[in-house]
């Protein structure tokens, strides 16, 4: 694989084409197409208004694939997630009426408005990649990408997120409002669109085989063993903080799943592919920390009390772990 990989060319169209329709949030496009392209799923967390909805319609006009949105709110049931059984009187018999769940992407906006049954409706389609309704269970599409976004100014109401389904997002994304430069662009953007001049024709679609095609470059890239015990050592800082020190030990109650360093491992090796390069290097590790790891650590009483954020010990466990 190199530069020149016809796949690569292909997906940084798609991001460039991307980042043409939805300004000022460069990241979460980035973050966007890297769940697609390690098969994983995207936990977005940020105002409303920020085009997280949007970015995930778009990069389903590129893909070849379908696409369903649902609302979740707290009296949604998990059949309105999975599908349910509809009952025929011609003959007496059930069959199954599959849900949205059986789309290639999948929004699920607000997720923490559902209660905890709707919200573990997606763990076994999450984690497994099938339904299960009574005895029988249905393969969801082997495309299959979730974006979910939860509102972190409004609380009221809202379910949080167990442990367990966190950990079944690949990265768990923060996006902050767009600069003033970024805003006039967006201004200009929603103008031409409304004049029917923004218009533009999405860029060469995205079949399904070029993703799996792109997923095998990946995971075929070279890492040394020097990066991949610095990958490890970073997951161990988490698991083990009073080896680095009692202050990291006291903010940190859990660490890092396993599921974090398959994580880490596979977006590292995105970033490198996406750079062209055909290794991965410590900087590719360290560009995916704190959106793989975040939502996987469990915070001390104590760091909640005084404010310390997942992020600020992660930026200490990245600044104590010797880099190869």
């Amino acid at each position: 694989m190199s530069e020149s990989s016809p796949t690569l060319i292909k997906v940084k169209n798609t991001i460039q084409w991307l980042d043409s329709r939805i300004i000022g949030q460069q990241t979460l496009v980035e973050r966007l197409v890297l769940a697609l392209l390690c098969g994983g799923h995207l936990l977005v967390e940020g105002a409303p208004g920020l085009a997280k909805t949007r970015a995930i319609k778009e990069l389903a006009n590129v893909v070849e694939g379908d696409f369903h949105r649902i609302q979740f709110t707290p009296d949604l049931l998990p059949s309105d997630v999975t599908g349910t059984e509809i009952y025929r009187p011609e003959d007496g018999s059930f069959i199954f009426q599959k849900g949205p769940v059986f789309h290639n992407l999948l929004l699920a906006d607000e997720i923490n408005r559902a209660p905890a049954k709707v919200q573990s409706a997606l763990l076994e389609a999450m984690g497994e990649k099938q339904v299960s309704i009574g005895r029988e269970t249905f393969p969801l599409p082997e495309l299959f990408l979730v974006m979910a976004t939860q509102n972190p100014i409004e609380q009221e109401g809202t379910y949080p997120l167990p442990e367990a389904q966190l950990d079944r997002f690949l990265m768990h994304l923060r996006v902050d409002f767009p600069n003033k430069e970024a805003e006039h662009k967006i201004l200009q953007l929603v103008r031409g669109e409304t004049l029917e001049l923004g218009n533009q024709e999405p860029v060469q679609m995205i079949a399904a085989a070029d993703i799996f095609a792109a997923r095998k470059e990946i995971i075929s890239l070279h890492m040394a063993d020097s990066v991949e015990e610095y990958l490890v050592q970073l997951i161990m800082a988490t698991r083990n903080p009073q080896a680095y020190g009692e202050e990291i030990a006291r903010w940190i109650d859990y660490g890092a799943s396993p599921r974090g360093t398959i994580a880490m491992d596979l977006c590292s090796r995105a970033v490198a592919w996406l750079d062209g390069r055909t290794f991965v290097t410590p900087e590719d590790v360290q560009a995916v920390v704190h959106d793989t790891l975040r939502h996987r650590l469990i915070l001390s009483f104590e760091a909640d009390a005084q404010g310390i954020t997942a992020d600020k010990i992660l930026d200490d466990i990245v600044e104590i772990v010797p880099v190869p």
